[in-house]
């Protein structure tokens, strides 16, 4: 299971990698995408909002189930990773690079540090 160390991780399997400031990409994990299987659809109807921390952004829909989309941290909804809209797949092929799903702008950087680390993810998955 592919877990990268720079990476900050929510209990409802998303990741949140800052990109400058308080600007960072939040997407699924590895073992998420594995736990959903085939992936062909991305909604995200949340662009341009703030939401709160554990707000649902999106939802993620498979060829077994759709699931929801939780947001790790306050923040506005700033982009959506349209290549996704073509390439849904992205996500289950490479979860942490071209299959981002959003971008956005952090409200309190204080909670990335609430978020867990590489190692207290994989502690949690098992």
């Amino acid at each position: 299971m592919n877990i990268p160390s720079e990476l900050k991780y929510s209990k409802d399997h998303e990741w949140v990698k800052l990109i400058e400031n308080n600007i960072a990409l939040v997407g699924i994990t590895d073992f998420a995408q594995d736990q959903l299987g085939d992936i062909v659809f991305i909604d995200v109807p949340t662009v341009g909002e703030k939401l709160n921390r554990e707000d649902v952004f999106g939802t993620v829909e498979a060829v077994k189930t759709v699931s929801d989309i939780f947001l790790p941290v306050d923040a506005k909804i700033i982009e959506f990773n349209e290549d996704l809209d073509g390439a849904p797949e992205s996500v289950n092929t490479d979860p942490y690079g071209e299959g981002w799903i959003v971008k956005i702008e952090i409200k309190d950087l204080l909670q990335i540090e609430e978020l867990l680390s590489a190692d207290e993810y994989r502690e949690l998955i098992g």
